[in-house]
């Protein structure tokens, strides 16, 4: 199989997971990646010395192999990093995950037992079917409380309303919480376990230093790094891929394909498979949408703003929903001791007002947020950059599951192609499962193993209220 050509497309965590697999066992693949550098949306960028997280990445798993996978690659330079993030809303501060006495004092008496009130409301009643994120969130939280902290940020990240969100989102990232049982923990804690959520890993210089490490590693093993390539066709014939069309420097090459592993967008792959998929399956690639994603990095006069790791802001009133502050993952993220780099991070759609708006107005815009939300003091902003992300996020509105599923049956026909991670299976995954995906791709290509990567992170779900046994 190592004379063969398994064509892997995409760099980013499920992508270079997959090459690296395949080279330990002996299998040089070619992994062709569009953009200049590795790592995706968890690549790490640069600005005059100072680097920036493209979302925040949090390195935590229940899944071993990940784990010495992650601590195989950085060593030592993979750091434990303690966790802080809060809620801000209403110029308070609340933590989280929920503390009782945080809430009270910052809401207040009168409030509070509204909330609680409202929830024994939906213990009794719950909302029938429960098919949106507002129904899930509402039979575990009460009407309230969805009103007050989950509505506003959640509208924000995905642009549209929560009653047209799909409850698939909230099953698969908050899985198993309710106010009962944040209750509880916030009160007495979880007997007998450590929360994964008081501190993490990460990478000393960001997680692009991970993922460029994959791509070494890959390469002293024989495998095949190609940046700055695009993929212009997929060639088909009999259920088979037989080459892929690269561009690459305005030159177009045909490359033979034993086998494909790809982690593109599924609406882009659909697009180009030559020849064309029959007309359902590219209407039903076409209903598949994503969320777009700005990093407005800013650089503060200042060695120190606040303690968090990042916040999430709930404020209706500004467009901004969540300020990283990359010094408290690491500082060796900022050239100068003296400095503070923030990450305002915006979600917006292809083509809206948001991501029409110029590097200088959105680096205004955020200035101008910051200073409304007061996170800063009088400290001033000395200069700041932009970075855009396109499909960031595939988005769970109300038909995607519907063609998601025509597309999933249709590829079904492929006898040589896998799917993988975040973009490749529209699915929002952490970058664990997205490895995960990877590697499990690799054990079906060289033991013939039918592991169905659809299943993963459906039934082992662990977000911020698992905990692991001591």
């Amino acid at each position: 199989m190592n004379k063969q050509n398994i064509l892997i497309i995409g760099g980013g965590p499920a992508g270079l997971t997959a090459a690296y697999e395949l080279c330990k066992h002996n299998i040089q693949p070619i992994l062709l990646e569009k953009d200049d550098k590795v790592g995706g949306i968890s690549r790490t960028e640069q600005y005059k010395g100072y680097r920036f997280d493209i979302g925040g990445h949090r390195f935590y798993t229940k899944i071993v192999q990940i784990q010495q996978l992650w601590e195989e690659m950085l060593g030592e330079e993979f750091i434990k990093v303690p966790r802080l993030s809060r809620i801000y809303y209403r110029h308070c501060f609340f933590n989280y995950p929920l503390s009782i006495f945080n809430t009270l004092k910052n809401l207040g008496l009168i409030e509070s037992l509204l909330i609680l009130l409202s929830y024994v409301k939906s213990h009794f009643k719950p909302l029938h079917p429960e098919d949106t994120f507002e129904q899930w969130v509402t039979n575990r939280f009460g009407k309230r409380l969805y009103l007050t902290f989950f509505k506003t940020y959640t509208e924000k990240v995905w642009g549209i309303p929560c009653d047209q969100i799909q409850a698939d989102w909230a099953a698969q990232r908050i899985r198993g919480l309710s106010l009962k049982v944040a209750i509880h923990n916030a009160l007495f804690g979880s007997k007998g376990e450590k929360s994964l959520i008081e501190e993490f890993h990460y990478p000393i210089h960001g997680p692009g230093m991970m993922w460029e490490r994959f791509q070494q590693k890959i390469e002293q093993l024989g495998g095949t790094v190609q940046l700055n390539s695009k993929i212009s066709a997929l060639h088909h014939h009999d259920g088979h891929i037989q080459s892929v069309t690269v561009s690459q420097n305005q030159k177009n090459e045909d490359v033979q394909s034993h086998h494909v592993i790809s982690s593109m967008p599924l609406s882009q792959l659909i697009f180009l498979l030559d020849p064309p998929a029959p007309e359902a399956i590219r209407v039903a690639a076409e209903k598949l949408k994503y969320r777009d994603f700005i990093l407005v990095g800013l650089i503060i006069d200042h060695s120190n703003i606040f303690l968090d790791n990042w916040i999430y802001v709930h404020n209706p009133d500004v467009k901004v929903g969540r300020v990283q502050n990359f010094k408290n993952w690491s500082p060796a993220m900022v050239a100068d001791p003296k400095k503070t780099t923030l990450g305002m991070e915006y979600f917006c759609n292809q083509g809206d007002s948001l991501s029409k708006m110029s590097d200088a107005a959105l680096i205004q815009l955020a200035t101008q947020e910051l200073n409304q939300l007061d996170l800063t003091g009088n400290n001033q902003v000395e200069d700041g950059f932009v970075y855009r992300q396109p499909k960031a996020y595939p988005v769970y509105d109300s038909v995607y599951r519907e063609n998601l599923e025509t597309i999933r049956d249709y590829l079904k026909q492929f006898d040589n192609l896998q799917t993988i991670g975040r973009n490749g299976m529209h699915r929002y995954n952490n970058q664990d499962h997205s490895m995960l995906t990877g590697m499990l791709a690799v054990r079906n290509l060289v033991y013939g193993e039918q592991h169905d990567l659809w299943e993963v992170n459906t039934k082992r779900s662990y977000y911020e209220e698992f905990t692991t046994k001591e």
